[in-house]
C-alpha cells in the first residue's frame, strides 16, 4: 500500500514532465519540418530574387544542403 501511495503522490509530476518532454519534442519536430520547408523554398527562388534578399545562389546551396536538424 506504500508503494502504491507513493506512486500516486508523484504521478502527477511525472504526468506533467512526460508531458513537457513530449511538448518539446512535438516542438521540435515543426521547427525541423519549418526549418526544411525554408531551404526548399529558397532553392525554388531564383538568382535574380535571391540577389534582392542578399543571398548567392552557392548560399543557398550551402543551406540547402544541411541536414533538416541543423541551423
Amino acid at each position: 500500500m506504500s508503494i502504491h501511495a507513493h506512486h500516486t503522490s508523484h504521478s502527477p509530476n511525472g504526468l506533467t514532465a512526460l508531458a513537457e518532454l513530449l511538448g518539446d519534442a512535438v516542438t521540435l519536430a515543426y521547427g525541423w519540418r519549418d526549418r526544411s520547408r525554408q531551404r526548399r523554398t529558397l532553392m525554388r527562388l531564383d538568382d535574380h530574387l535571391l540577389h534582392d534578399i542578399g543571398l548567392s545562389r552557392s548560399d543557398v546551396e550551402r543551406e540547402a544542403s544541411k541536414p533538416f536538424w541543423r541551423f
